[in-house]
């Protein structure tokens, strides 16, 4: 997605002022629409595959379904959707559920609007987003003591993997991935798997978390 393309974004929360207020803000930037709002999981199922929003944010407490309830059911059927929570759940139990079922972004309510606006473009670009506190229970909650795979688990990876790995690391989506190193998306998907097998882990967030951890270095922005 280019940087002046629209990005058309569904609201779930059942929260009427809170919905008025994101609705409010978007509405003011340049290339960002609001195609429809729900007030329940259920609700906002339905106004995902009616609308095909480019990006939803999805609350977790909800009533009649709740927010981790909503994203498995969306992602079940629409698996590249791009959903970002939005939600004051400070949990590390929410966090690591909602990344597993397929999450890209896990923000707080008590971020800076700025910080919600620039979110939202990056969600839509294909990177994950995390308010900066959620990040430090990310990295405890997903990688532990005695699973973490070895230091010397790298030296299993081709160059090429590691440079994937990198990617992983900055929160590349496998399109962008795919476009910034002239591949097909079809192989970095199949290097990503070789990477996940070899360091015994089994989603691209808790590889991302391992490279950070592991300062596995990553692309320069250009």
């Amino acid at each position: 997605m280019s940087s002046n393309e629209t990005i058309r974004i569904a609201l779930i929360d059942d929260h009427t002022l809170f919905r008025s207020g994101i609705k409010a803000l978007l509405t003011r930037q340049d290339n960002y629409e609001v195609v429809g709002e729900a007030a329940d999981g259920l609700s906002g199922v339905k106004l995902v595959e009616q609308t095909d929003p480019d990006v939803v944010l999805l609350d977790l407490d909800m009533p009649v379904m709740n927010g981790r309830e909503a994203l498995a059911q969306i992602l079940s059927s629409r698996p590249e959707q791009v959903v970002v929570m939005l939600t004051v759940s400070e949990d590390s139990e929410d966090l690591t559920e909602c990344m597993r079922l397929g999450a890209r972004g896990f923000l707080l309510k008590n971020i800076h609007a700025d910080f919600l606006v620039d979110a939202i473009r990056k969600a839509a670009e294909g990177d994950n987003v995390f308010s900066p506190e959620m990040t430090a229970r990310l990295v405890q909650s997903l990688i532990q003591p005695n699973t973490t795979p070895a230091a010397s688990a790298l030296d299993a990876l081709t160059t090429r993997e590691l440079e994937i790995l990198g990617h992983l690391a900055a929160g590349h989506s496998n399109k962008i991935i795919a476009r910034k190193l002239n591949l097909a998306e079809s192989t970095i998907k199949v290097h990503v798997q070789n990477i996940l097998r070899k360091l015994n882990l089994s989603s691209r967030v808790q590889a991302a978390v391992y490279a950070v951890q592991h300062k596995v270095p990553q692309p320069e922005e250009v």
